[in-house]
């Protein structure tokens, strides 16, 4: 733990975390969350990824640009470009799919096409499934996703994407 809240970046946001944990969650319980329909659009400047394998050489920064068109209070369509782990530019589309709740967060996944990693079938497109959770206050959300490592062809991480509502 002392080593994620070193890194760069990334104790703010653990920090943003655990304070919006401490405001609400507490006093919260798992629940199924209600599907309404929606109409937001939310920017993100990419991600911010902790890897667990910290003895690998990978890139922790990922900068690019994402969409977020949330049409339901359970789903949102995403898409996006950024640059990787493995130093080399990605592109992903999926579908994020959060129908629990705890508190202010929301769980599920996002399953999705990503492509440009080079020890993943040559840099191709590949499919995904990827626990999720997501915060949103206002304006202002972050999603966080936990990366399950594949073999010697993914590599395992705690990612963090900070967004902004555009429109709703």
């Amino acid at each position: 733990m002392k080593q994620l809240l070193s890194a760069p970046g990334a104790s703010w946001i653990c920090g943003a975390l655990l304070l919006a944990f401490a405001s609400g969650a507490h006093a919260q319980s798992f629940e199924t969350v209600e599907n309404k329909p929606l109409n937001e659009v939310w920017l993100n400047p990419g991600f911010y990824s902790y890897h667990f394998k910290r003895d690998l050489d990978l890139n922790d920064r990922n900068p690019g640009l994402g969409a977020e068109y949330r049409f339901s209070s359970v789903a949102a369509a995403t898409a996006g470009r950024f640059y990787n782990s493995d130093r080399r530019y990605s592109n992903y589309a999926g579908v994020y799919y959060q129908p629990f709740s705890f508190g202010p967060f929301r769980l599920g996944a996002v399953v999705g096409a990503f492509d440009g990693y080079p020890k993943m079938r040559d840099g191709g497109w590949f499919l995904a499934a990827i626990p999720t959770i997501s915060y949103e206050y206002k304006r202002v959300g972050l999603n966080l996703a936990i990366i399950p490592p594949y073999k010697d062809r993914l590599y395992g991480a705690l990612s963090f994407q900070l967004k902004l509502k555009v429109f709703e």
